[in-house]
């Protein structure tokens, strides 16, 4: 069986090729223009070419932006890509001059750099939404800063706390992914661009204004590290992967928190699916899909970082158009995960007496009670948990509640002691209280309503810091854009 005579293979033309070559279109097009435009206007600025060398490059540009429609591109077999498709209309136009364009830069260069455009566009949304969310919740913690939920370790019923006290450290979670994202964030903004194949270029380039034409904050260093060095895909794919890795998290809480055994979450009809089947049920699918969400984007991370894994540390196709293109469904999965949490918590409630039933059944406040034996009887704390574990472990197997357990309390305390207890009844049943367990915890983090308030101040200033670097990169952006256009525009006028 003999191979196919010429290029490219029929095998490889629909495997790899047209798919690469529809990703491209529809992706970067629009960044190889910008690419284009740049690097031209560097050249002409240098003097690496003539002035009407540049004015006629320019010229021939702006019309095959003009007349070659991107989005009704397909592939055909007689060029090898989109660059070289450029490259042959840019020929066609306008003859030799045209392969000017090409001077001191490689696909190498502008592939990296083009990848950087879209993920930085795309990273800069995904933060947005991330800083949304993280709005969201500090304006529900405020508004739940004082209703109590049952806060659970290991499965199991542990200590009361507010909804607003959760949901806060839910905020400075994902404040620090915003964080990590901004860090990522960091490789993006370096340009590749006179890194050429692989070690610049033996013209007289400026590196440093191609960046700033390209809205990036500056060149990235070395040459080498511009084409094999691809951690701004792993750092940036990492960072995403904590977001969702962490909200997936959350998403189980709230399936816990709402199953009927629980019922402490209350999510809102419009919100819940019916049975087809069973008449009594109240699903609260959106809890699996945010779950199933946050899961799929974390594997799809994973999936992106991974491909990157024991390849060499050097240009390869491993890290290019096909894993970026595949990596683009991570924004789409997180995006409609951020979406649907921005929307889901905030609608929910907390059941008040499902709180009140499951707290008291659970002794969930029993550590106050030790607390308060070392404080108003003298205990050591060892003595006094002893007295506290005895008392809780009775009413739980009697089933009467702690808040009916002053009894079994004072009971278990003189057998300890060989004493009666100080306590009242009155005393009692406000060391049991869960809003004396939360009014006493008012440390720096704890859910009293004094240090929710200063720690809710606080994570909205950081909310502001990240946001504020946010908008500095688009602004950034923005103005390189408008000018690229005039300098451009400027060549075109020479």
């Amino acid at each position: 069986m003999t191979g196919h005579p010429s290029f490219p293979h029929p095998a490889y033309r629909d495997t790899v090729l047209a798919p690469l070559f529809e990703g491209i279109r529809t992706h970067f097009a629009g960044h190889v223009n910008a690419i284009n435009r740049a690097h031209l206007v560097m050249l002409h600025e240098t003097g690496i070419i003539s002035t009407d060398q540049g004015r006629t490059i320019a010229a021939a540009l702006q019309d095959i932006e003009r007349d070659m429609d991107a989005d009704k591109l397909s592939y055909t077999e007689e060029h090898e890509d989109y660059f070289f498709l450029v490259e042959a209309e840019l020929d066609r136009r306008v003859g030799e001059p045209g392969g000017m364009l090409h001077l001191a830069r490689s696909r190498n260069d502008m592939d990296h750099t083009m990848f950087r455009m879209a993920l930085r566009e795309k990273a800069g949304c995904l933060t947005e939404q991330v800083l949304h969310l993280v709005d969201r919740l500090i304006e529900k913690a405020r508004a739940e800063r004082d209703t109590l939920v049952v806060a659970y370790t290991h499965g199991q019923p542990a200590q009361p706390t507010t909804f607003g006290h959760y949901l806060s450290a839910v905020v400075e979670c994902l404040l620090r992914d915003a964080e990590r994202l901004d860090l990522a964030s960091d490789s993006l903004d370096l340009c590749p661009m006179g890194a050429a194949a692989i070690t610049t270029s033996g013209f007289p380039i400026n590196r440093q204004r191609v960046s700033d034409l390209l809205g990036f904050e500056e060149p990235q260093l070395n040459s080498y590290g511009c084409i094999a060095s691809v951690d701004y895909v792993t750092g940036l794919y990492s960072a995403i992967k904590l977001v969702f890795l962490h909200l997936g998290r959350v998403a189980q809480d709230m399936a816990h928190w709402s199953a009927f055994e629980v019922g402490q979450l209350h999510v809102p009809d419009s919100l819940v699916q019916v049975s087809s089947i069973m008449p009594q049920k109240r699903n609260p699918v959106p809890i699996e899909h945010l779950r199933h969400l946050s899961s799929v984007t974390t594997g799809l991370c994973d999936a992106i970082i991974n491909t990157m894994h024991n390849t060499p540390f050097a240009d390869m196709n491993d890290s290019e158009a096909d894993v970026q293109q595949a990596g683009f469904a991570v924004f789409e999965r997180g995006a409609r995960a951020l979406s649907l949490f921005a929307a889901f918590l905030p609608s929910c409630s907390i059941n008040a007496s499902r709180f009140e039933i499951n707290s008291d059944a659970a002794c969930v406040t029993i550590t106050e009670l030790a607390d308060t034996l070392v404080r108003d009887e003298g205990l050591g704390f060892r003595r006094a948990h002893g007295v506290a574990a005895t008392t809780a472990r009775t009413v739980v197997s009697r089933g009467v509640g702690l808040s009916r357990g002053f009894d079994v309390f004072a009971d278990a305390f003189e057998a300890e002691t060989g004493r009666a207890t100080v306590l009242t009844r009155g005393m009692y049943a406000a060391a049991i209280a869960p809003e004396t367990f939360v009014l006493r915890r008012d440390r720096p983090g704890g859910p009293a309503a004094t240090a929710l308030d200063r720690a809710i101040e606080a994570y909205e200033g950081k909310a502001r810091e990240c946001r504020g670097r946010l908008d500095a990169r688009t602004a950034r952006r923005a103005q390189a854009a408008s000018m690229l256009e005039s300098a451009f525009n400027a060549l075109l006028e020479e």
